[in-house]
């Protein structure tokens, strides 16, 4: 029998309570503000989307392509995403977090009046090109996160993180779906504008383009930079090319994970290949699966809910969509804020993570659902409490996606020194998929338009990457990863 002391601790190390980090606020407050912009602008295209292609007529009249061209226009951000955003999270070790996010500000800006002004296929798709090259801050802004928390509060903080969500997929859809067509919907207004009803989309566009700029203000003013040691763009594009004329004496191999896992300097981004230990590789595969699943279902239920009955969807105009999708927005971040940390702390990270994401299941099973109700009883009450329902069940599989493996990714970083760049790995696996999810779950969605015989394909297609997302959140461990174990 052990003997104990008056210095004997009661408590084992893992069962003593651990003291919080107060949160800097003034600091976390400003970050949130900023992740305003992904989900305003990225929402307030998704209502009108399915009108302007019918629009431009690039379909030629034909229904059935509709999604197959709003599948190809939302993937090709994606891919210019996944060519840059690496290289944007692995400056942003080098040069700091600040300069990197006031330039994807300045890019969503920009792409976001091109694309309202946009009356070509061509032109929307250069515009979604330019927002995805110059935008890395999705990672960007996690990295600047975990610089400001510690273990002890980074969960807490993270419950906070569905705020700038709610509200912005709040506002994006009403604003979408609102201003487009704005001399027709406002006739007192813009009735006489001949520049919007050249242009019906532009206003629509302009105000997240406006927001973004103010955005971009308020960083510059007063975001202070997280990253403790920064060099100059031009210090190391110098050092750069010296490695690349002079030729560096072998380094020792730090290929062993855990020599990296251990390594005590935290000061100094390590190289990418030093980045490739097991814990990221679990870390960005889930990210990357769980990315492709909802980038999938994101892109069909506005396409779903805009498609007519006898076609398989709901029949409903823009600015209904954008209502549900506020409506949706408002919910969302409303449980995240107050039930993301209790969770956490109650059931921990590994169990309600598999929990949301095996809540994709009946959310897929849902939408024939709730097309042969519309079918059988029309437009009404049984309808309605169906797309509830099916919303509610989503948000734990938006919780996943947004929280949970954000700091499954922040702790299977080697050093903190290099978190940007291991969120730049995890964000470019999952752009890569991105391009495939929108472009892959329309051509379905398209396929099942045109052949009656093979109406459920495309539910049948996402519910394999539902399955697929489930079996890979199996190789997370059940407790979070520390460094140096």
């Amino acid at each position: 029998m052990s003997q104990l002391d008056e210095e004997t601790p009661l408590l084992r190390p893992e069962e003593q309570v651990k003291i919080k980090t107060p949160l800097p606020w003034r600091q976390l407050s400003i970050i949130l503000f900023l992740q305003l912009t992904e989900p305003v602008t990225a929402q307030a295209i998704a209502p009108f989307a399915p009108q302007l292609i019918r629009d431009i007529g690039v379909t030629h009249g034909d229904e059935s392509r509709v999604a197959y061209f709003v599948g190809i226009m939302y993937s090709v951000f994606y891919v210019a995403q996944a060519l840059t955003t690496l290289q944007w999270n692995r400056l942003s070790d080098h040069v700091g977090r600040k300069p990197v996010i006031l330039t994807g500000l300045f890019g969503i800006s920009i792409s976001m009046f091109l694309f309202g002004l946009s009356k070509t296929f061509g032109g929307l798709i250069l515009s979604r090109v330019l927002c995805g090259a110059l935008n890395g801050n999705g990672g960007v802004i996690k990295s600047m996160m975990i610089d400001v928390t510690d273990s002890s509060n980074m969960a807490q903080a993270y419950g906070f993180l569905p705020i700038p969500w709610m509200t912005g997929n709040t506002l994006g859809p009403l604003i979408g779906g609102s201003l487009s067509h704005p001399a027709d919907r406002f006739p007192r207004l813009f009735g006489q504008s001949t520049f919007l009803k050249t242009y019906p989309y532009f206003l629509a566009c302009a105000g997240p383009a406006l927001f973004t700029a103010f955005t971009w203000l308020v960083t510059y003013m007063l975001l202070q930079e997280t990253v403790p040691t920064t060099t100059t763009l031009w210090s190391l594009i110098r050092n750069k090319c010296r490695t690349l004329v002079h030729t560096k004496p072998p380094q020792p191999d730090t290929s062993n994970s855990d020599m990296v896992q251990d390594s005590s300097d935290d000061s100094k981004p390590l190289p990418l290949s030093a980045l490739m230990t097991p814990r990221v590789l679990i870390a960005t595969l889930n990210y990357g699966t769980l990315a492709l699943l909802d980038i999938a279902l994101r892109s069909l239920i506005p396409v779903f809910y805009a498609t007519p009955v006898n076609m398989g969807g709901l029949g409903l105009d823009p600015p209904r969509i954008g209502n549900i999708l506020a409506v949706f927005g408002i919910a969302n971040g409303l449980f995240q804020v107050f039930f993301f940390a209790r969770l956490h702390d109650r059931f921990g990270t590994k169990v309600v993570y598999t929990c949301g994401v095996a809540s994709s299941v009946p959310t897929i099973i849902a939408f024939p659902t709730i097309n042969m109700l519309s079918r059988t009883y029309g437009i009404g009450a049984a309808v309605w409490f169906a797309v509830g329902l099916q919303l509610t069940m989503s948000i734990a599989l938006n919780m996943c996606y947004g929280s949970f493996l954000s700091m499954y990714i922040a702790a299977a970083s080697p050093n903190r020194a290099s978190l940007g760049a291991t969120n730049g790995v995890a964000h470019t696996v999952a752009a890569c998929v991105r391009i495939i999810g929108p472009a892959s779950a329309m051509s379905m969605f398209s396929f099942s338009v045109r052949d009656p015989y093979h109406a459920w394909a495309v539910y049948y297609f996402i519910m394999m990457l539902g399955l697929l997302a489930i079996g890979v959140s199996f190789l997370l461990p059940r407790r979070m990863w520390t460094r140096g174990n």
